[in-house]
């Protein structure tokens, strides 16, 4: 039988928080801050099956589907039970971004199909080279930050409860230069990044600012994804400024996040410039995940 799934919300929190500290993730969606500022977006209920932390999602309109578990005991077990589960509800079993560790086991469920999906597998870099910036296949980023450090007008601040406001006005300016009233997925984010700030007290989360004469004007925020890995969920620069963005990633690492060995920036959702940006940072892995479907 399946336990009740319950919405998630701050609540949810130390349970979530368990499991993954217990079992921890490779994906970035796998942490509690990214599951909650995202919870309204997608939906998410959590419940816990077979000694596995089970989440599930419902994009507006759509099917709703799990995310890969988190725990230990008899997967296919799980498996079997959370998609008879889904075909009870009269939808389609469907696992989504499910790394290719738990590939094998769970595609061994009868009429299981596997699909690769590489828009939403995560950039994996060394976080070294994130901050030394060396080499010939670094120049143009060193060459941005070294612009900054030259420029007395800039400091980097670490985020605060008072920074807030500020950083929801450079958000408010980006959404205007963007038109994010002409994009659901623009706006989406802006959900996600009201909700990371409105809570920044009870997420476990750092970030900070750079500030150019004494105004905010980039902005990001990340977490431990697992004790090597951190994971960058949000990053905001004013796109007017050449170099912005090349200045926090490098400052933040170097700051917060020097004695990881690794930093996962996510995925690029198959937007080109996402893609060709994530790739100019010369990833040392991606962290493949895939589609786990029953076909109806």
């Amino acid at each position: 039988m399946i336990p009740p799934f319950q919405p998630l919300s701050l609540g949810s929190q130390n349970l979530v928080d368990d499991f993954l500290h217990r079992y921890p993730p490779e994906i970035s969606e796998l942490t509690f801050t990214n599951l909650f500022i995202w919870r309204n977006y997608y939906q998410f209920q959590v419940a816990v099956l077979e000694g596995f932390l089970t989440l599930l999602a419902q994009l507006p309109g759509k099917a709703p589907f799990l995310l890969p578990p988190v725990g230990q005991g008899d997967i296919r077990a799980w498996g079997a039970a959370v998609f008879e589960y889904l075909k009870d509800q009269g939808h389609q079993p469907r696992l989504s971004r499910v790394p290719s560790t738990l590939v094998a086991p769970l595609a061994g469920l009868p009429g299981v199909e596997v699909l690769f999906d590489r828009d939403n597998s995560d950039y994996l870099y060394r976080t070294e080279n994130l901050i030394q910036l060396s080499g010939n296949r670094y120049h143009s980023q060193k060459n941005h930050v070294n612009r900054f450090k030259k420029n007395p007008q800039w400091q980097y601040e670490p985020l605060t409860p008072e920074l807030v406001s500020e950083c929801l006005n450079l958000q408010e300016a980006w959404c205007r230069l963007r038109q994010c009233d002409e994009s659901p997925s623009l706006q989406n984010e802006e959900q996600a990044i009201l909700e990371a700030f409105k809570h920044i007290d009870a997420l476990r989360y750092r970030g900070c600012v750079i500030r150019l004469e004494g105004k905010v004007e980039a902005f990001t925020l990340g977490e431990l994804l697992n004790p090597q890995t951190v994971v960058i969920h949000l990053e905001k620069a004013n796109p007017e400024i050449q170099g912005l963005y090349a200045l926090i990633n490098q400052q933040f690492l170097e700051k917060e996040w020097s004695a990881t060995l690794f930093v996962n920036r996510e995925q690029d959702l198959g937007e080109p410039g996402l893609r060709k940006a994530k790739e100019s940072y010369h990833p040392e892995a991606l962290v493949e995940k895939f589609t786990l479907f029953i076909p109806a």
